[in-house]
């Protein structure tokens, strides 16, 4: 079963070691959700998401990062 929306954290830690080079707090919305879309066990509808979701995500990967 791959990585729905819903999996902000799992999602962040993925983003976190896909695009090590990549400063999370500088991703803009569009940009980010490009890279989960891009994620080999990604598998939900891309129409699914939103700012909220995508604010999670963001914020998760700065944790990761940090």
């Amino acid at each position: 079963m791959g990585l729905k929306w819903t999996d902000s954290l799992d999602i962040a830690i993925e983003l976190a070691d896909k695009h090590e080079d990549v400063d999370p707090r500088r991703v803009n919305f569009p940009d980010l959700r490009n890279y989960v879309l891009g994620l080999e066990d990604f598998d939900d509808d891309p129409d699914r998401c939103g700012e909220k979701i995508l604010e999670a995500i963001q914020m998760h990967w700065i944790e990761e990062s940090d």
